[in-house]
């Protein structure tokens, strides 16, 4: 990882810092309050973090970060006067980074890495949201669907749904303060703790011209100003996984405390902010993390300096700035293997919806459960903007059996689709990726995670399910599941549900593998016979334990009869 990743390592760990904010000292003053954050220039000691720890002290209460309630930024003496801030940054690491010792934080001390800077005291700036951001936030979550989904700074548990409708606050805004200001981030001033420019220099990446899998490394503090010796900076890397607009959607790991940690390229450029660190759809939880793109962001951020009389800031932040080329309005593809992930489409069988896979002009692979019933017609949304093609269900397996597929036949041939290759050897621990249409649907095309081939259980030395680490959620099903080299390994037909709280994992998933369906599949597209694809219907027992989610017997059962 260190040479692939030494610039984004490099910016991220001199960018990255740690924002506190609480009252003035008195009794029964609340908080604090902390999140994550991104230092835009030692020099001028500007920082950019999540703006839900200032709501709080916001005069006019949470209701002015509305969606409607007024412009898209707040002058700082939109706060009460009590509030205090602070902001707490490391060294760095890159190769000339001071040396040091931590520990001084902790009692007694618990690392001996190079400790983080003490708290400096900071103003508030500004509190700016991107009116895209906003938008695309509000097409995505909002309207009929709203009251499923959820953004909360906790486990994998769903939060419980509110008791009872704040109508003044909105249905977003009843998780805390963080998330009453999703979409708002707070610009703040490092007061007398200006450096010398040293490291590497920021710069923003423009988010529209980024590709889906694009690799993205997030450098955060999990759990905010809690023992920040230990915690500042934390990376996880993931892929871009999907975009609307500025809104974009990650599966890197973002844990609670890093709303407002930076997201880097592999290059080092910064890409977004996090604006919420997990999601839950209905009680499901899906496993990507929601940004906010850098270059809109500090776009609406300059305006607003701009219209509040501080024109060297809103300079300051303009030459981060990428040129404006116009943002594109479909993301390209992957880069590593050209357009494999296109082959995904969308497929519609009357009410039910997934994922599935073209393997021919007029070929899809999906699941079952997806496209349940022989002779069915179902209607197949290609990835790329084609128009849909309307097919029959020629091949369904039975309820009975492990092997959740169907086939459809399409009436006419998809267009400008490229199709895969089909694998024929896997290997434990590679780096996958799955396509599918989780999560959205068609709203902003098929998302992207990434993860490694976790297992590969064979049955009579072939491989008859395969496990993997990408997120997988409701919509998924039926997706292609790619190697790094863009080879089709499989289908996915499921992830794991925990059936004593009805929780779902989506880090652990269950994949057909592609060798156990290529021979009925190529029999099928040479002669039409489907006598191959029934014998599907007819695994062996110890197939059929295996997706039972049962140990295989290493000796056969004897009766005692």
């Amino acid at each position: 990882m260190g040479r692939r990743w030494g610039p984004a390592l490099a910016v991220g760990e001199q960018a990255g810092c740690v924002v506190i904010a609480r009252g003035a000292e008195r009794p029964g003053a609340k908080g604090p309050w902390s999140c994550s954050g991104v230092l835009l220039s030692r020099r001028a000691g500007l920082v950019l973090c999540h703006g839900g720890i200032v709501a709080p002290f916001l005069r006019a209460g949470a209701s002015a970060l509305q969606p409607g309630a007024g412009p898209p930024f707040l002058g700082a003496d939109g706060c009460r006067d009590d509030l205090r801030l602070h902001v707490q940054w490391g060294p760095g690491r890159g190769p000339r980074a001071p040396a040091g010792l931590r520990g001084t934080l902790c009692t007694p001390p618990c690392s001996a890495q190079p400790a983080p800077r003490g708290p400096a005291r900071a103003r508030l700036l500004l509190l700016v949201s991107c009116p895209a951001f906003r938008a695309s936030f509000e097409r995505l979550f909002g309207g009929e669907a709203a009251e499923q989904w959820r953004f909360a700074s906790g486990g994998p548990e769903p939060p419980a749904p509110p008791q009872e409708p704040e109508a003044e606050a909105g249905a977003w805004a009843d998780e805390g303060p963080l998330l009453a200001a999703l979409g708002w981030f707070a610009l703040l001033s490092v007061e007398g703790r200006a450096e010398a420019a040293g490291g590497p220099r920021l710069s923003v990446a423009a988010a529209a011209s980024l590709p889906k899998g694009a690799p993205l490394l997030a450098c955060g503090s999990p759990f905010g100003a809690f023992c920040p010796d230990i915690f500042l900076n934390s990376l996880s890397r993931g892929v871009l996984s999907n975009a609307a607009g500025p809104l974009l959607l990650t599966d890197a790991r973002c844990l609670p405390g890093t709303e407002g940690a930076g997201v880097f390229s592999a290059d080092g450029e910064l890409v977004a902010l996090v604006a919420a660190p997990l999601c839950w759809r209905a009680r499901e939880w899906v496993g990507l993390s929601l940004l906010c793109a850098a270059d809109a962001l500090l776009r609406a951020a300059a305006h607003a300096l701009g219209r509040l009389g501080r024109p060297a800031d809103a300079r300051l932040l303009a030459a981060l700035l990428p040129p404006e080329d116009g943002e594109a309005a479909i993301p390209i593809p992957l880069p590593e293997h050209g357009a494999a992930w296109v082959a995904a489409v969308l497929v519609e069988c009357g009410s039910v919806w997934g994922s599935g896979v073209a393997l021919a002009p007029r070929l899809v692979l999906t699941c079952r459960h997806v496209a349940p019933r022989e002779a069915k017609r179902v209607l197949v949304r290609p990835a790329t903007p084609n128009s849909p093609v309307w097919g029959k269900v020629v091949f369904a397996t039975q309820d009975t059996s492990p092997y959740d597929v169907a086939v459809v036949k399409l009436e006419e041939n998809l267009s400008g689709v490229p199709f895969p290759v089909l694998a024929s050897h896997f290997h434990e621990g590679e780096d996958v990726q799955v396509v599918g249409f989780g999560a959205f649907g068609q709203a902003c095309g098929p998302s992207v995670t990434s993860g490694i081939l976790s297992a590969v259980v064979e049955v009579n030395n072939a491989p008859a399910m395969l496990q993997t680490t990408c997120a997988v959620h409701g919509g998924s099903s039926g997706g292609p599941l790619f190697s790094g080299s863009g080879e089709l390994l499989g289908i996915v037909t499921s992830n794991t549900r925990d059936n004593s709280t009805g929780a779902t994992y989506p880090h652990l998933n269950f994949s057909v593998p592609i060798t156990v369906l290529e021979p009925a599949l190529d029999q099928y597209r040479r002669t039409g016979d489907l006598r191959r694809l029934r014998e599907l219907d007819r695994p062996g027992e110890q197939v059929r334990v295996v997706w039972r989610l049962q140990r295989v017997p290493a000796v056969p059962l004897r009766s005692k009869l």
